[in-house]
């Protein structure tokens, strides 16, 4: 792929992994837009590139069908066609163990990590379809493959529902020219650890995954040529061990 102004929309892209992959496909040419709850830290995080043009940023909870709907709207109309997706957005919550899950606490949690890449597919998919190419990032989660305690209940059921949307999908919309990615990053030194029931030491964040490097793999399947699907990638810290 030839990123020189390719279009690309980034959920989730105020900070942690949506803001490195936002920027480094911005330093790689395209234009790039972020979405998220919070137009402050939108604001915020665009400043934080320095290049030309800089990030678009647009509102948007994706948990939210009208909004989402507004947001690719806006972006067609303010950019152009989608050429890239990046779902990034997610929550997690601190109170995460069953015995103590508030039943809101998972409404909220399915509706932003699994109902929100729902929402994000439905209103994106028609342009792609009618242009018959895209390529879109579902930035998943190890925990989106194997129910890990430490990820607790709801976090894994929204994420392995995710998953499946972006596999099932992927094989319906191999056929327009569209291919999906799932992306599974394990532990990634981002804001999300913020919601951890135990804060994490310095020294273990720093031996994590970082942003930059979910983007160096986004950047790479992307340079890709279109007869070629990468439908998953799993990135763990060497420490964390994948089985």
């Amino acid at each position: 792929m030839n990123f020189h102004e390719k279009r690309v929309l980034v959920t989730g892209g105020g900070s942690g992994i949506g803001l490195g992959v936002a920027i480094a496909l911005a330093q790689e040419g395209c234009r790039v837009a972020i979405g998220g709850r919070n137009a402050e830290k939108l604001l915020q995080a665009a400043a934080e590139y320095r290049g030309s043009p800089g990030l678009f940023t647009r509102a948007c909870d994706v948990s939210v069908r009208d909004d989402v709907a507004g947001l690719i709207d806006w972006f067609h109309k303010e950019i152009g066609p989608i050429d890239i997706v990046v779902h990034a957005a997610g929550i997690n919550i601190v109170r995460r163990k069953m015995a103590e899950l508030d039943p809101d606490d998972f409404d909220r949690v399915i509706a932003i990590n699994c109902t929100g890449f729902y929402n994000v597919l439905h209103a994106a998919l028609p342009g792609m379809r009618e242009r018959r190419d895209g390529l879109i990032f579902n930035i998943s989660s190890v925990a989106g493959k194997r129910a890990l305690p430490l990820a607790g209940p709801a976090y894994a059921a929204s994420k392995f529902a995710a998953t499946a949307l972006g596999t099932a999908v992927g094989l319906e919309e191999r056929p327009n020219g569209i291919r999906i990615t799932n992306i599974y990053p394990g532990e990634v030194n981002t804001p999300l650890l913020d919601q951890r029931p135990v804060p994490v030491p310095a020294e273990r964040k720093a031996a994590m995954v970082h942003p930059a490097d979910i983007a160096a793999c986004v950047i790479a399947v992307a340079r890709l040529p279109a007869h070629v699907t990468v439908p998953e990638l799993v990135i763990t810290p060497s420490y964390q061990e994948y089985y």
